[in-house]
């Protein structure tokens, strides 16, 4: 019905653009336009204000900067000086007025207009603190662009240019400010109203604290995917006023509205002083707080949590920690039983203080997000934090399967179990089997997370805390009924044999962090954890061969540093990605379009077993030569031979070339030129620099 209502209404605006375009009976009603400057000289360090003054013929108006509907609002390009900035439009406050046509009349829409000379738009400018300028004369040009609309819509614009003396102190234009002074009468107001924008559901409402009175209330949304409604009104809610909004997803001829994560704009309302036009500054968009559960429908919830975090235990993630703290209760057996209650407690600690740190963050970002887009696990979005798991389970794989061996204090394995630093280890080994339960968690608890992720604070963390007594609940129970370690398998060499095939478990959760953090930097970038991961690993082996008390001092010493070296060395490689050339797939069809269109093209033909070519990668392609090929509009082909591909095998032998790495660039009429097989960025600077030029702006 919308396209059917667009296509009919379709004349009328190929009428308000033709009438435009050749004149005809629309040119005798024209805007009137000038760019006005407040002052008569400027001054260095100083700000001054300057403004596009619109008169429009009778009947005619321009619009806000959300108009309302598809018309286009004012918009001015600066061009200025060096050094000198812009700040934003400067908006008066429009009325609000009947659009050239209505689609509902059940539910009209309005919009936001200037008419006659109330288009004052005021922006200001800021000089460089440079005195040199001192005693110049500076020129400011703009060109503006603007709609009006009467029965019919036309397109205006016009381009100005400013020409001011620089002086020691900036002196106001007396000829300009009476107009500057009843434009900034116009604009709304700062006030101490505070303001909420609170989504229920697909509902917006617009909530004002600190009014004691509101009638003939009206709110002026600055983004379209606020409907201006023809009424609207404030009603009372405990303290606050409210006023409800309509959203929209489309304008009527089917142009998707701009997602806002913030509202902002103009209040106009009255009270018993007389009428007020406020701001209502960038706001962000909160969820309703959800109601709280009742008991009957929040046991099932904590219960669903307690269960998940019992089948945590059997994960993937998770059970090569809990295997080897199985261990330690197997190494209690006829111990003191008061210190396996502690190992046991220390151990739940761990899990709740980590369940608490995690819930909390996630706490802190489902508010700031408004409770939206944000769920359990999300933390693995961050590459840094996946780079830092994947790396711990890696480092922990390599000493359960033997490369090294350190204190319970670090891992929590294995070790004197009775000692403080065995305390701190079943502590650590609690709170390290929260942080790697994350990635397996999802698919098994969305639904008791997805519940849980909505609550009211309290029900949100006592949620959180039972599934954390779930995770932990199996050990605290051995800890505290000890008896029941006598069921577990006796001291034995098997434990060295479980502990090794624990470590597989470990290797394959950091291949799947790997996977994972892959899927978070650009493919290209993959061979830099892989190497990190052998750098690591190699620090690993240097440590556990060198750096035992066999050796001298000095020996452990050495090896230590030289571990702790590669280690970093890796683990900073890992995690070093930068952004490369963006490369299209090549095909000679390709290649002979763009070089038809008259643009440079840079072809290379490589693939992922080619080490050379991957060093190449590495090492030519900077940051500065990336912007060059930018600068110069060089076209940038891959052609992968990673599988047997015959049209690469075809152009290579039709180069002369039998092993790649072969770079090749094509200029328009010009031969290609074959670049040397390892690149350097200084050879491919010169050559970009030499073969094409910057393009011409058209």
């Amino acid at each position: 019905m919308r396209t059917l209502i667009f296509l009919l209404l379709l004349p009328f605006f190929a009428h308000a653009q033709f009438d435009s375009l050749i004149g005809g009976e629309g040119e005798a009603e024209k805007s009137q336009s000038v760019l006005v400057s407040e002052v008569k000289t400027v001054a260095p360090g100083k700000t001054f204000a300057v403004a596009l003054a619109m008169t429009h013929p009778e009947g005619w108006h321009s619009y806000y900067r959300n108009p309302g509907g598809i018309e286009d609002s004012p918009t001015i390009t600066w061009k200025l000086p060096k050094g000198f900035t812009a700040g934003d439009m400067q908006w008066p406050v429009p009325h609000v007025s009947e659009p050239p046509f209505q689609m509902d009349d059940t539910n009209p829409e309005k919009a936001y207009t200037y008419s006659k000379d109330e288009a004052f738009f005021i922006t200001e400018i800021t000089v460089p603190a440079d005195t040199s300028l001192i005693g110049t004369t500076i020129t400011i040009s703009a060109d503006a662009k603007w709609q009006i609309c009467k029965e019919t819509c036309k397109n205006e614009k016009a381009s100005f240019t400013i020409s001011l003396p620089v002086a020691a102190e900036s002196a106001l234009d007396p000829a300009q400010q009476a107009a500057f002074a009843k434009a900034r009468a116009g604009h709304p107001k700062k006030s101490d109203l505070t303001f909420q924008v609170i989504k229920n559901g697909a509902a917006l409402s617009l909530h004002i604290s600190g009014a004691k009175q509101m009638e003939k209330a009206h709110f002026i949304a600055d983004q379209n995917m606020i409907a201006p409604l023809a009424a609207m009104s404030a009603r009372a809610e405990g303290g606050d006023f409210v006023i409800d909004l309509k959203t929209r997803k489309e304008l009527f001829n089917g142009v998707a509205t701009e997602p806002a994560k913030s509202l902002s704009g103009i209040l106009r309302y009255t009270d018993a002083s007389g009428e007020h036009v406020v701001t209502v500054p960038a706001t962000a968009i909160t969820k309703a707080p959800a109601p709280p559960l009742p008991f009957a429908k929040f046991l099932p919830v904590l219960f669903g949590m307690f269960l998940g975090g019992l089948i945590l235990n059997l994960m993937p993630c998770v059970f090569p920690v809990i295997g080897i703290k199985i261990l330690g209760f197997v190494q209690q057996s006829g111990q003191d039983k008061r210190k396996i209650i502690l190992h046991g407690l220390a151990f739940t600690a761990g899990v709740l203080i980590s369940f608490w740190a995690l819930s909390g963050i996630l706490f802190a970002a489902r508010q700031a997000a408004g409770g939206e887009e944000f769920g359990w696990g999300y933390q693995l979005q961050n590459p840094f934090v996946v780079l830092g798991l994947m790396m711990l389970m890696f480092i922990m794989a390599m000493n359960l399967f033997g490369v090294f061996e350190m204190g319970t204090s670090a891992t929590g394995v294995g070790g004197n179990l009775q000692s403080k630093q065995g305390l701190e280890g079943s502590f650590f080994s609690g709170f390290l089997a929260t942080i790697v339960a994350t990635p397996c968690s999802g698919p098994f608890l969305g639904a008791a997370i997805g519940a849980a992720i909505v609550l009211p604070p309290i029900q949100f963390f006592t949620a959180f805390t039972v599934m954390a007594l779930g995770l932990a609940f199996p050990y605290l129970l051995m800890s505290m009924f000890p008896k029941l370690v006598d069921y577990l398998p006796r001291p034995g060499a098997w434990m060295e044999t479980f502990k090794q095939g624990m470590s597989f478990l470990l290797f394959a959760t950091a291949g799947y962090l790997l996977w994972v953090y892959t899927g978070l930097i650009e493919l290209d970038n993959m061979l830099n954890p892989i190497l990190g991961l052998a750098a690591v690993g190699l620090a690993c082996w240097i440590y556990g061969r060198w750096n035992t008390y066999a050796q001298p001092k000095p020996v452990r010493v050495y090896a230590t540093m030289v571990a702790l070296l590669f280690a970093i060395g890796g683990i900073y490689y890992a995690g070093s990605i930068k952004k490369g050339v963006e490369w299209e797939t090549w095909s000679q069809e390709r290649v002979e379009e763009l070089l038809e269109e008259g643009k440079p093209v840079y072809v290379d033909f490589t693939a992922k077993w080619c080490l050379t070519c991957q060093v190449n990668k590495r090492n030519a392609y900077s940051e500065e030569v990336i912007q060059l090929m930018k600068e110069r509009g060089i076209v940038a082909l891959k052609a992968d031979k990673t599988k047997p591909d015959p049209k690469i095998e075809a152009k290579l032998e039709e180069l002369d070339r039998t092993a790649i790495p072969v770079n090749v660039l094509y200029v328009p009429d010009k031969d290609p030129i074959i670049t040397p097989e390892v690149l350097t960025s200084g050879y491919l600077l010169d050559l970009f620099r030499k073969e094409t030029q910057v393009p011409e702006e058209k």
